[in-house]
């Protein structure tokens, strides 16, 4: 393996996250209005909201 082929687990993050960018952009030119809801986000990012919402608060949510 040279070093321009190895891949680190960043790596595969960063290409995660582009694909989730891009799953998000393309919802967002089909989307009626301005926004997309934290709703349709979460839907889009196949993110599970648990009851109370115990983890980590949703994109829109505000702390205080």
């Amino acid at each position: 393996m040279t070093l321009g082929t190895r891949r680190t687990e960043s790596d595969h993050v960063a290409l995660a996250e582009i694909e989730l960018c891009g799953e998000l952009m393309i919802a967002a030119s089909a989307a009626i209005g301005e926004r997309l809801s934290p709703d349709r986000i979460d839907e889009v990012l196949n993110v599970r909201v648990i009851a109370e919402r115990t983890a980590v608060p949703r994109h829109g949510d505000h702390l205080g």
